[in-house]
């Protein structure tokens, strides 16, 4: 775990979960606009951890966050059922629209919330932001709305009545193609990201999340900025 200060200007602090993929940095770009910003990240065993955690740092020099925090999570790998942290597991390149499919992590997202709520009650943000999607997206449970609105529910009844948490998710009713632009219109350092499941120095562009990524800059008519093998 490392733990990192910058300074900057604002004070309404808000903790954004960047996991250095493109609708994590837009999220980081949406909450740049009203706040001061703390970036979280997590190691969780992911087959393309390096790679993430390299584009996490370049991210943290474009937007110098107040803070960043990197926090691993080794037990998602020792409890496995992922194609994104087992070994065993490979990873789709195709997926059934009827099943979530083997890249779902174990309520991932319920972990990762936990612990932004925690760090979030200690340094004093008021809103946390993530990036997910229930329009362009893998199917995922812990990426609906309904789970972020119990979520939400759950987050004011367990912690101090002065913490006044939210959590935003800006980018929970836009196609990847409206995501894409809006990252235009903000900026969003897109060639700083990394969407690939594969720990390559170039992008496959075969599993679901390059084909999602690809199809979403093709529909907006913008070439996608990263490398693909």
């Amino acid at each position: 775990m490392s733990l990192n200060n910058h300074k900057n200007k604002k004070d309404d602090l808000a903790l954004v979960l960047l996991s250095a993929g493109m609708d994590s940095a837009v999220c980081a770009s949406v909450a740049a606009k009203k706040h001061a910003l703390a970036f979280l990240h997590f190691q969780y065993g992911q087959k393309a951890a390096k790679k993430e955690l390299k584009c996490f740092y370049r991210l943290v020099d474009h937007f110098k966050p107040q803070k960043y925090l990197v926090v691993e999570l080794p037990f998602f790998k020792i409890i496995g059922g992922s194609s994104l942290t087992a070994e065993e597991i490979e990873i789709p390149e195709t997926s059934n629209t009827q099943e979530i499919p083997s890249t779902y992590v174990p309520f991932r997202n319920g972990v990762f919330l936990s612990l932004a709520v925690a760090w979030a009650e200690v340094i004093g943000a008021k809103k946390i932001f993530i990036g997910v999607n229930e329009v362009d997206f893998s199917g995922y449970p812990d990426c609906r709305n309904e789970f972020i609105k119990a979520f939400n529910q759950a987050v004011n009844l367990g912690t101090k009545p002065e913490t006044n948490l939210t959590i935003e998710t800006p980018l929970i009713k836009l196609s990847k193609k409206e995501i894409v632009e809006l990252g235009i219109k903000l900026n969003t350092p897109f060639h700083l990201t990394w969407s690939c499941y594969r720990q390559t120095e170039k992008a496959c562009g075969r599993c679901e999340s390059c084909q999602i990524r690809l199809k979403a800059f093709k529909e907006a008519g913008i070439e996608d900025p990263i490398e693909y093998a």
